[in-house]
């Protein structure tokens, strides 16, 4: 953003609505320009009709020859319970992508965050899907073509394969539109904060199930009020699987587009949480393998990237990183310790750009600006539509693939990133 941009930002954000009717004018008035010119910093390669969806799962198999992908029948408005999402992986080969591999298909997924496709090991991904009202999560063996059904759904996988976090997606889909599940059967009635409920961690053998800890209890931490209703997403393990963390978020049902954000840490030694020094807001976390998060947030008064060290049980560092480049919310993944990429939403242009960013010297590299046409636009919280970016890094990083919808569907792209 601009410094103007940023002024008036900072003034309209706590204001929802006002935000987006004003970008939707800004936009608008610049769409009758002539469109600005796309830039990819290196050779790229695409495979339209397919996306990825969130920031936070590894896409690529440990080999590098495969790439998880899902397919859609449908495009520009919310999947119903009949929507089916075509799931596999493509062919990945000296930074091209191959055949896709259809595996199976998913009856509970969005736009955002898909059906959780993710690998759960060398052969075995998983991925979310629904029977009847029923959701719950299911590995396929990729050599063998058998699956294996779980009771439960999954979030995300622990590095070894042997857990998953698992979480309400009812809830989330209730208070966060578009994140969650539209087609959990009837609507309960939800309670603000319920004491039998929270984030949870099952072991895939036994499907043994632990809460971590309960909505009460994350309440009672933050909420004077019973009136505010609270919620867990976008929850993911440190690399050394000793972490969890996840997204703790609170609203009122009059203004579910209002929201209070901490970024929370369970620590499976000690079997304690902690939040991170945030001030109401966080958008976007990943983890590299020094036990470090990077995440968009609120610190010091300041909305920035900024970078948190977990040791012991506790947060150490606390630091902006590039905040006076990197202005703007984004969605990162690390390249190594020392690097990650990060997008940015469509400027007034409707031009998203993929960033390479090095944290020791502070310097940004423009990677990728690509168009997001108009009708990709997110009407309001209860169509939640976009194609964001949401890059991913390879295992060896050297590429990042991110979906965009450049070419007027949605599409998922590759490009070097070393």
């Amino acid at each position: 953003m601009t410094k103007t941009e940023r002024y008036i930002y900072d003034m309209v954000k706590s204001t929802p609505w006002l935000k987006d009717l004003i970008r939707n004018i800004y936009q608008s008035f610049f769409d009758l320009l002539p469109k600005k010119k796309e830039l990819f910093a290196d050779e790229y390669d695409y495979k339209e009709h397919f996306f990825l969806g969130f920031h936070d799962v590894q896409p690529f198999s440990e080999d590098g020859t495969k790439v998880l992908a899902q397919r859609a029948e449908i495009e520009g408005h919310m999947p119903s319970a009949n929507d089916v999402l075509h799931i596999g992986y493509l062919d990945f080969k000296d930074g091209h992508f191959g055949a896709f591999h259809h595996v199976a298909d998913s009856f509970a997924w969005n736009f955002h965050k898909g059906c959780r496709l993710q690998w759960k090991d060398t052969d075995h991904l998983i991925f979310n899907t629904r029977k009847e009202n029923n959701v719950y999560a299911v590995s396929v063996n990729i050599l063998t073509n058998i699956t294996t059904p779980y009771s439960f759904p999954i979030d995300t996988v622990s590095p070894d394969g042997q857990y998953a976090t698992t979480l309400n997606y009812h809830r989330l889909e209730y208070l966060m539109p578009g994140y969650g599940y539209l087609h959990m059967g009837e609507e309960e009635i939800l309670k603000p904060a319920p004491a039998n409920d929270g984030l949870y961690i099952v072991k895939f053998e036994n499907e043994e199930k632990k809460l971590l800890f309960s909505y009460k209890e994350l309440a009672e931490e933050t909420d004077n009020t019973t009136q505010l209703f609270h919620y867990i997403t976008h929850s993911s393990f440190s690399k050394d699987g000793r972490y969890i963390a996840c997204l703790h978020r609170y609203i009122s049902l009059q203004d579910k587009d209002k929201r209070t954000t901490r970024l929370i840490i369970y620590d499976q030694k000690t079997s304690k949480h902690f939040s991170l020094p945030t001030q109401g807001m966080v958008s976007h976390y990943v983890w590299n393998s020094d036990n470090q998060i990077v995440a968009y947030c609120r610190i010091d008064g300041q909305d920035c990237h900024a970078l948190f060290s977990i040791a012991e049980g506790k947060c150490v560092a606390a630091s902006p990183t590039v905040p006076t480049v990197l202005n703007s919310d984004g969605h990162q993944s690390f390249i190594d310790n020392n690097s990650f990429v990060t997008d940015t939403y469509p400027d007034k242009y409707r031009m998203a750009k993929l960033y390479k960013v090095d944290i020791p010297s502070h310097s940004v590299t423009l990677l990728a600006s690509v168009y997001s046409p108009k009708q990709f636009q997110t009407k309001d919280m209860y169509n939640h539509i976009a194609c964001d970016l949401h890059p991913r890094v390879s295992r060896d990083g050297k590429f990042v693939c991110f979906d965009s919808p450049r070419t007027s569907v949605r599409s998922l792209y590759i490009i070097k990133c070393k």
